[in-house]
């Protein structure tokens, strides 16, 4: 009778013994999780950030993207249904991360389009027409004018534009920040600064998800 209530006692303190080190370690989780968003915020968002949903929203999504990436031009729609599914509690800031070759140029039209107020309809014209102008991961800026025409930019000015030391300066800050954070590929997302586990539309939605609850409950 003894030895049973001996074992009894010694399963009872290994079990507490284990629901303790579980709480710790989720509770370790969360800081270093927490500690790691805090580390990123400093590099995820800049001025010059092209930014889509209310500046005071809960949620952030960064997006490090390439215009000539094709998994960036399937995830962009996706990305604005959730916002659509959440209004005015998501922001998307987009940052440039060119690493296809030619991409870079492409990113300057973008931002040539941004000083004439017309980023958004420009990003959305060339990845509707990314088939045609990027190919075999290099991109043909020479290809990229025609999809612009009838959005009311003047494309002579945007010409003139993309060679601004101030584009290049946006595109290096942005590659210098990708560096930073360890992206070497795109898309790749953070929200309200952490980083996904892994790529997917499922793990994308998880944390965004995650996000809304959390700011909810604050």
């Amino acid at each position: 009778m003894k030895q049973k209530t001996l074992f009894i006692g010694a399963a009872i303190v290994l079990l507490l013994v284990f629901l303790i080190g579980t709480l710790v370690y989720k509770s370790e989780k969360v800081d270093q999780s927490a500690q790691l968003a805090e580390r990123n915020r400093a590099n995820l968002v800049r001025m010059h950030s092209p930014t889509l949903g209310r500046p005071d929203a809960p949620v952030v999504i960064v997006e490090f993207f390439d215009p000539a990436c094709e998994t960036c031009r399937e995830f962009y729609p996706l990305v604005k249904q959730m916002m659509a599914a959440n209004p005015e509690r998501i922001r998307l800031v987009l940052r440039y991360a060119p690493f296809h070759n030619g991409s870079d140029k492409v990113v300057a039209v973008l931002e040539a389009a941004r000083k004439q107020g017309k980023f958004w309809p420009a990003l959305e014209a060339l990845f509707a027409a990314q088939t045609d102008w990027a190919a075999h991961h290099t991109s043909r800026v020479d290809l990229v004018w025609r999809h612009l025409e009838g959005l009311g930019l003047n494309l002579e000015q945007m010409r003139a534009d993309i060679t601004a030391p101030e584009i290049a300066r946006v595109i290096a800050q942005d590659l210098d920040d990708a560096r930073v954070l360890n992206v070497t590929m795109t898309p790749e997302y953070f929200v309200n600064g952490k980083p996904m586990p892994s790529f997917g539309y499922e793990q994308l939605k998880k944390l965004v998800d995650d996000a809304l609850k959390d700011t909810q409950q604050r």
